[in-house]
């Protein structure tokens, strides 16, 4: 039995990876590493203790604890490690950089520290999970490969570049099997509703206005969480050590086309007026540093591993749009005080 840590795992992403994961790799035990901080929900692991018993643990810790993170290292015998662990929302990243640093660097850090120790005498493999948003900004034309240069805008893209080049170094530095993944944009069920598609999605349900930046012509690559994660399981397989995959499905929308495209499939589920649902779209003031355009070249990843996308847009959109419907409990359990508080932040003082 190989045994996985899975940091941030109660997260997006990380769940679902972790539902696939569990289902697809009979021979894996996983290990879940989260501090359960306002994105992180143990619903979204519900029931896999009994579904996979012996196959999976929750450890409720803070990536930065490196007491804890060796002490699971050391409990486990850990074979791999897929850090999803991040703060991950660019506009949070404005309102507070200092936790974007700590978590993505600092826990960045810890865990590599605690992977280098407990495997220096047995294999281990160690995979970073980043994002395009470490390349900067586009124009309407050209495509973000492995070799395009770093430029982040944000604190949270700075954090995330800064994270991938300490996890590089150790590859380099210390002979660490490291490999580093960069995706675009995700989207799929069990995503916190400050992400666009959610928060439209759920505002769209209150009756309330659907807040876009600027014009809503800035432009996003998109994938469905489970062709991100089929990538994912395909780097840790067969990437080369030491090397970067992009993880794209070629899939670029501008944001008001986006907006008005889901609103559109939530309108036939729901009966209601598509052009009544439309007229609820505000355009609100963009936000500092805003990136004009993201585009993920796969064909490393294409050509290398055999990675091919296998969701539609179109059939992802409307089976996302359907979960939300069909989850109404999940997300408004999860929508906080605390949740309501940073939406009126963000977007309340930008008509």
């Amino acid at each position: 039995m190989k045994t996985v840590l899975v940091t941030g795992g109660a997260g997006f992403i990380g769940s679902n990876f972790i539902r696939l994961a569990l289902k697809v790799r009979p021979d894996w035990r996983v290990v879940v590493l989260d501090a359960l901080t306002y994105a992180g929900n143990l619903e979204n692991l519900e029931g896999l203790e009994a579904a996979y018993p012996g196959r999976y643990r929750f450890a409720h810790a803070d990536v930065t604890d490196a007491g804890r993170v060796k002490a699971l290292f050391e409990e486990e015998s850990v074979a791999a490690v897929v850090h999803f662990a991040a703060e991950t929302h660019v506009d949070r990243s404005i309102l507070g950089p200092t936790a974007f640093v700590k978590t993505n660097v600092m826990g960045t850090a810890t865990l590599l520290e605690a992977a280098r120790g407990a495997w220096k005498d047995r294999p281990g493999r160690y995979l970073q999970v980043s994002t395009d948003e470490v390349y900067g900004s586009l124009k309407e034309t050209g495509f973000f490969t492995e070799q395009t240069p770093l430029d982040p805008s944000s604190p949270y893209s700075a954090s995330k570049a800064a994270a991938d080049q300490l996890a590089l170094s150790y590859y380099r530095t210390f002979g660490m099997d490291v490999v580093v993944t960069r995706c675009c944009n995700n989207y799929g069920p069990y995503q916190f509703p400050e992400k666009l598609i959610p928060l439209m999605i759920t505002r769209a349900l209150a009756g309330e206005n659907l807040p876009v930046y600027g014009t809503g012509q800035n432009v996003r690559d998109w994938i469905h969480v489970d062709d991100h994660n089929r990538g994912v399981l395909l780097v840790l397989d067969k990437g080369r050590a030491g090397e970067v995959y992009n993880l794209g499905a070629r899939c670029e929308k501008r944001n008001l086309d986006l907006v008005k495209e889901l609103l559109r499939v939530a309108a036939a589920v729901k009966g209601w007026d598509p052009v009544q649902t439309e007229g609820k779209i505000t355009f609100v003031t963009d936000r500092p540093g805003h990136d004009w355009r993201y585009a993920i070249d796969p064909s490393k990843a294409e050509s290398e591993l055999g990675y091919a996308p296998q969701v539609p847009f179109r059939e992802g959109l409307e089976s996302t749009v359907r979960w939300y419907l069909e989850h109404e409990g999940w997300w408004r359990r999860v929508q906080s005080g605390a949740y309501k508080d940073f939406v009126q932040a963000l977007y309340g003082e930008r008509r």
